[in-house]
């Protein structure tokens, strides 16, 4: 490869070549005819062969210039499009990114905010992955996610932890409860109540938030079964073997058999946040984290 040869050389030649007049293809590139035509020359002198046959009258492609036009425009197109797609990878608008999320968020907006982003970024190959709280948060820090959707998360030290909104807890009855049909419940009328509950290994925080809201009234809710999805402690609420503590989002999949009742007298709710390394300055992971927080905020 002539390392004497650029790109510029390439692009007057392309000029000169379209308008068959140095003239004209200088004033098209803002240059002056003299170093137009010394350009031109010092290409030829590269190749060692005349790409233009001049005369006083006309300027013609010579076989070996009407050879280089095409793949002229050739590279000069996928130098372009190489460009382009360097500077979209700059941009956050190619490449992969991995997000994990809660599964209570799938009741909340982060079906809206993937589609927005999608939407917004579809050249971006989006990996989604659904776990806890506490497994979401180790896969940022090992690395293999690059964002993630939590719900009450334990503090970090080389997370972000952006509160995307809050919501309040509702307690969840079976239908057939004696308090059903209440249109609100104190914390103290479940004491003596049998509760269904996701497992600590879900997120240490994650799992003692909503029981506050039963020590502000003195007392600790006695587990009896847990499960690791909200439709399965849903599912088994409403077949009588105790009552349970969600985020209010759980009433868009709530069945029949059970009843989500606001509960009086507590400000405690929970906090859905996103999640990423604070070293983690990416423009793929920012855009991602702007989408979400734009949308959260609406």
């Amino acid at each position: 490869m002539d390392l004497d040869l650029e790109l510029r050389h390439l692009r007057y030649f392309v000029a000169v070549a379209e308008e068959l007049h140095f003239a004209r293809a200088a004033e098209k590139l803002h240059l002056s005819q003299p170093p137009l035509s010394q350009q031109i020359r010092k290409l030829e002198e590269i190749l060692k062969c005349p790409l233009f046959i001049r005369t006083s009258r006309s300027v013609r492609l010579t076989p070996a210039g009407e050879s280089l036009l095409d793949r002229a425009r050739r590279t000069l197109r996928n130098v372009q499009l190489d460009i382009d797609e360097v500077r979209s990878v700059g941009a956050g608008e190619v490449g992969s990114l991995n997000v994990g999320f809660i599964s209570s968020a799938m009741l909340t907006t982060l079906p809206q905010i993937l589609r927005t982003y999608r939407k917004s970024y579809p050249r971006v190959h989006l990996r989604l992955s659904e776990s806890f709280t506490s497994v979401v948060m180790d896969r940022l820090l090992n690395g293999t996610l690059d964002a993630g959707i939590l719900r009450d998360s334990d503090s970090s030290d080389v997370l972000n932890l952006r509160p995307l909104f809050f919501e309040p807890y509702v307690a969840v009855l079976p239908a057939t409860h004696r308090c059903a049909k209440q249109k609100s419940i104190s914390a103290g009328a479940l004491r003596d109540e049998p509760f269904v509950y996701y497992p600590r290994s879900a997120g240490a925080r994650a799992f003692e938030k909503p029981l506050t809201i039963f020590e502000e009234d003195g007392f600790r809710p006695r587990i009896v079964q847990e499960a690791s999805h909200w439709l399965s402690i849903l599912r088994l609420v409403g077949a009588g073997l105790g009552v349970s503590v969600a985020p209010a989002c759980v009433r868009s999949i709530s069945p029949p058999e059970v009843v989500c009742l606001p509960i009086r007298k507590t400000k405690i709710s929970s906090r859905v946040e996103i999640a990423w390394l604070k070293e983690d300055s990416r423009p793929i992971v920012e855009n991602f984290i702007r989408v979400a927080a734009n949308l959260a905020k609406n």
